[in-house]
């Protein structure tokens, strides 16, 4: 028997004798490894002359295959003895009770999102969208409020660093920034539904730094301030599921809308309640008007040919109203017990967005 021969063997037979994968790949560095048995006789191949390296080559690479495939076949062996081993002790108790699954909840806020641009919806308005970081123009010149006018201290905001020499950007106050992008853009009729975040320094359990709007407008030939009281007289007896809400709108004024006026709807309130639809209390929950000829022309519009309506209402504030949450900071408090009480369970429906056109910006 030669010395490889006798090698063979001896490391076959170590390899037979593994118990466990841990020995068995103590065995394969001791033979194969960088400084293995194997390896270092395979360096002697340098030494030889053409012929016989020719020869040892082969006699060691047959060798090195030969354990190698033992190696494998015994490896698969105890890897299989290990799962065994391991599925015979342990074992799952079927009499235990099953574990509670927690389910995820929609935040009331994205439910009251989805609920409103539904009517809208309905009621044929198109979604737009644009960004939250917005110009001067866009966010005040554009709808009526030019620099030092002081409907803008009721809007103040969070101001990006400008450029020596420009305005300095803003996170946008309302959501009739894209209004005006979307009259710049889209000729006569318009017909949209603006929902988004905005922006401004309030912070109290009505108030907060960043809220939720949802501004919607019309522009056409014909539209008149009858269909804006009609339209929002129908919203809000969907919203808040009644056959009857009673609505009363007070004068009022706004720079990119003329006439304006707030709309109250019709409450009762005593005993720590608010109950909607009854009662001779009044709520004031929304803005609305005509649009001002001014803001028409700043998109190119002549307001001698066209005429429309807008109207602006916070989300947050309808889903207190409506869910009954008594602090509008606790929306973003990421409470989960909270959410757990206020949410609601998701349903495996189609979207109620179904059918909307949505218009540029990024969607939620």
């Amino acid at each position: 028997m030669t010395e490889l021969e006798a090698l063979q063997e001896q490391v076959l037979s170590q390899i037979d004798k593994a118990d466990n994968l841990s020995s068995l790949d103590e065995i394969r560095v001791s033979v194969l490894g960088k400084k293995g048995v194997i390896t270092e006789k395979m360096k002697t191949l340098g030494s030889m002359d053409a012929e016989q390296r020719k020869e040892a080559g082969k006699q060691f690479n047959e060798l090195k295959n030969a354990i190698a495939q033992a190696l494998d076949e015994k490896k698969e062996v105890l890897a299989d003895a290990e799962i065994n081993a391991k599925l015979a002790r342990e074992s799952v108790d079927v009499t235990l009770p099953v574990r509670d699954e927690r389910q995820g909840r929609i935040h009331p806020l994205y439910q009251t999102y989805d609920e409103v641009i539904s009517i809208f919806g309905q009621m044929g308005f198109d979604v737009a969208q644009g960004p939250d970081i917005e110009d001067d123009f866009h966010n005040f010149t554009a709808l009526n409020t030019p620099k030092n006018h002081p409907a803008r201290a009721m809007q103040d905001t969070f101001y990006l660093t400008a450029k020596p020499g420009e305005d300095p950007s803003i996170v946008r106050t309302q959501t009739s920034a894209v209004q005006i992008r979307t009259m710049e853009k889209q000729k006569p009729p318009v017909r949209i539904v603006v929902p988004g975040r905005t922006y401004r320094c309030d912070y109290d359990a009505t108030h907060a730094p960043m809220f939720h709007q949802i501004e919607g407008l019309i522009v056409d030939k014909e539209t008149n301030m009858a269909h804006l009281k009609g339209c929002l007289a129908e919203f809000v007896k969907t919203f808040f599921e009644l056959d009857d809400v009673p609505v009363r709108f007070r004068p009022s004024f706004f720079p990119f809308t003329e006439p304006s006026a707030e709309m109250d709807i019709g409450c009762a309130k005593g005993n720590g309640e608010l109950k909607i639809g009854a009662g001779k209390d009044w709520l004031e929950i929304l803005g609305c008007g005509m649009v001002h000829p001014n803001v028409l022309k700043a998109c190119g519009i002549d307001p001698n040919e066209y005429q429309g309506f807008a109207f602006g209402i916070g989300l947050d504030r309808l889903a207190m109203l409506k869910y009954a949450i008594p602090d509008l900071r606790q929306f973003f408090d990421s409470d989960l017990r909270w959410l757990k009480h206020y949410g609601f369970v998701p349903l495996d429906i189609p979207s109620i967005n179904c059918g909307l056109s949505i218009n540029g910006g990024n969607k939620r």
